[in-house]
């Protein structure tokens, strides 16, 4: 068994920055057909350039609103005709005082981390038990698998950041939810739970604090911060056939970060 993505079609959000563009970048040269999906539209068009032939696509827009939702699925299927594989890999953070209660930060990152992916993962589902309906193929394996990207904010205790842990940790229970409710459909929905990973937001963090990667590698057993092609690479994994007897996993990629979980090291 292969970690083989071949030919697939892979819708990958957040796909202009960071984790989601590594995913986005790994998967194209891995034989999938991509499309990159994010907010920064000049950022897409830097990334993946004006070209509309190819196995890569960009889609601007926000994925907030439902008529985004479905105006990307149109666009995905006039460019590719199917959808094998949805990565949610959008995600903010956000510091919040969880004893101001004129901070939103909370209900701002349920609705950017866990609604979007839920619409936008239904959306997906539905599309690809049609495209299952529709099919002649007797394969029995899984027709389509959803990845969402979390945090290990969800499993731990960081006051700063009430908003981002509540939000992870609503994600990881949809992503079990989903997982028991699309079974029966053959979708499979697995998650990926990361520590700190050296995304654009984490650089931006390090150059503002000289002292933060030490401290990060301090609370990492394995001593570093990962690549986000390791992140990448999980993910590839979920979406392979060699995962396809895995539904409702969080699979963790942190160097060991949860094992130590003490309170007051960043999350990040």
């Amino acid at each position: 068994m292969t970690f083989s993505i071949q030919g697939k079609t892979a819708i990958v959000t957040g796909a202009a920055h960071g984790v989601g563009l590594a995913i986005a970048r790994h998967f194209l040269d891995k034989g999938a057909n991509v499309m990159f999906a994010d907010m920064d539209e000049k950022r897409l068009r830097d990334e993946i350039g004006d070209d509309k032939g190819g196995s890569a696509r960009s889609f601007a827009g926000d994925l907030r609103e439902r008529l985004t939702i479905a105006n990307l699925l149109s666009a995905t299927l006039d460019a590719f005709d199917h959808i094998d594989i949805l990565v949610n890999a959008c995600r903010q953070m956000e510091p919040s005082d969880p004893l101001d209660p004129d901070n939103d930060a909370v209900e701002m990152l349920l609705q950017q981390n866990l609604m979007t992916a839920l619409r936008l993962s239904q959306a997906v589902a539905k599309r690809m038990i049609k495209q299952a309906k529709e099919s002649e193929s007797e394969d029995r394996n899984s027709v389509g698998t959803i990845i969402n990207l979390s945090s290990i904010a969800a499993r731990r205790t960081h006051p700063e950041l009430l908003g981002y842990s509540v939000s992870t940790a609503a994600l990881d229970q949809m992503t079990r939810s989903l997982a028991v409710a699309l079974a029966p459909h053959r979708i499979r929905v697995n998650g990926v739970s990361f520590g700190s990973v050296l995304s654009s937001s984490l650089k931006e963090a390090l150059k503002q604090n000289a002292d933060y990667r030490a401290d990060i590698r301090e609370h990492t057993p394995m001593n570093r911060i990962a690549k986000p092609g390791e992140v990448a690479e999980a993910a590839q994994f979920l979406a392979s056939d060699a995962a396809a007897f895995m539904t409702g996993q969080i699979l963790t990629v942190d160097g060991g970060r949860t094992l130590l979980d003490p309170v007051n090291a960043p999350a990040h």
